[in-house]
């Protein structure tokens, strides 16, 4: 079969400005096991977005932008409702900004034979396909975003930062995360940043440089994400399955406290995931366990244990049209950090993790 038979539908992704969700959503509310889970945590996240003291930190696992759920992201990104977004590589990097470039997801098969996709360059993603030749060219866009920066150490959101410069001078059309943060000052951490597609452009990058080549520190990273937390104040976490991300932003609480700041715990938390926690594979806590470790507090918390593309959308959508995020004043925090000097050490206790 020829390579395009394969590639011929692409994923098209959902836009909540069109359905208002708000009157299913409040039906659910009055249901019972998930759908009431899901109705409560939509207003979790629309009570943060409504409180003009929180900063919103959305966090993103999984592959969700293969899978149509970008310009939800987007849109939220445009009203103003997300301040920071903490993520895995693929989402920004093999997704999001290989879309940028041009390329598109195609939907799949997942009982496609897995040898043929192989011998066409063709990767699977479940039920979705992506052009491995497509994605080597992301690959060596990253090298030379790498080959016109500096060589010194750079944090994951700095690197994004420069990717988003790209986007503007090269397609600045695109519907894209990357490029939509780079223009509304929404800093992007990709705490991994090298189990990605950016991983194999800088490797590229560094053997091609082996004494003149830029690193990326993840503890930077973490320091920059703590200090937002430690000048906020008030946060609220939006997240998106787990892994990484989750634990890394649940993290910076603790990370501030051991630097000697006196932060609340994060005030606001809703997490959508279809993990269990029974073995251990909820990325390591439910919000409730969480608390135990002084990370979140337990005021405002929902789980709801449902797929991404089902619950997102809704919980999204919700937000959307309630629309109190008109009024909202946009955080700006990569601008912040451009011209921060860092977080000082303060005086230091024992704290917990």
């Amino acid at each position: 079969m020829e390579k395009l038979t394969f590639l011929k539908e692409t994923v098209e992704h959902i836009d909540i400005t069109k359905v208002n969700v708000i009157p299913l959503i409040e039906m659910m509310g009055k249901t019972a096991f998930q759908a009431r889970n899901l109705a409560r945590a939509a207003q979790i996240a629309d009570a943060m977005v409504a409180d003009p003291k929180a900063t919103v930190i959305l966090t993103l696992a999984g592959s969700l932008i293969s899978a149509g759920q970008k310009a939800a992201i987007v849109e939220l990104m445009r009203a103003n409702a997300i301040d920071v977004i903490v993520s895995t590589g693929a989402n920004l990097v093999d997704q999001d900004f290989f879309e940028a470039l041009g390329f598109r997801h195609y939907q799949g098969d997942v009982e496609a034979d897995d040898q043929e996709l192989r011998a066409h360059n063709i990767d699977r993603i479940y039920d979705t396909y992506i052009d491995e030749d497509e994605l080597r060219i992301c690959d060596d866009t990253i090298r030379q975003i790498a080959d016109t920066l500096a060589p010194k150490a750079y944090s994951s959101r700095e690197f994004l930062y420069a990717m988003g410069r790209y986007l503007e001078e090269h397609h600045p059309t695109a519907n894209s995360i990357v490029l939509e943060a780079y223009l509304r000052q929404i800093p992007l951490f990709v705490p991994a940043f090298s189990d990605c597609s950016a991983g194999f452009g800088l490797i590229a990058h560094q053997a091609s440089r082996p004494d003149r080549h830029l690193t990326i520190d993840s503890v930077k990273d973490f320091r920059e994400l703590t200090e937002i937390k430690v000048r906020a104040g008030v946060t609220g976490l939006l997240m998106l399955g787990g892994g990484v991300p989750k634990n890394f932003v649940q993290d910076i609480v603790v990370a501030a406290e051991l630097m000697g700041y006196d932060v609340p715990l994060h005030q606001y938390a809703v997490q959508l995931t279809v993990a269990d926690e029974r073995d251990g594979a909820l990325s390591g806590s439910t919000l409730k366990e969480a608390h135990s470790w002084g990370k979140v507090s337990l005021a405002s918390e929902q789980m709801v244990f449902g797929e991404l593309t089902l619950t997102f959308p809704l919980l999204a959508g919700y937000l959307y049209h309630k629309g109190s995020w008109r009024d909202r004043q946009p955080r700006a925090w990569t601008s912040y950090l451009a011209t921060s000097k860092g977080l000082q050490a303060q005086d230091t206790q024992s704290v917990g993790r």
